[in-house]
């Protein structure tokens, strides 16, 4: 079982700032990766590949 000798956790405590940036430029690269794949598929549809 888990050492309950630590102390009590407290809901909203944690500083999540790190997290928020990290996902902000996960989701951020995720678009762009998106657009890009779209801009690729776009361009062969026109060259007829």
């Amino acid at each position: 079982m888990a050492d309950q000798h630590h102390a009590e956790h407290k809901h909203g405590s944690m500083d999540i700032r790190e997290q928020e940036k990290t996902f902000a430029g996960f989701i951020r690269m995720s678009v762009w990766v998106a657009g890009i794949a779209l801009a690729i598929l776009v361009f062969l549809a026109l060259a007829n590949s």
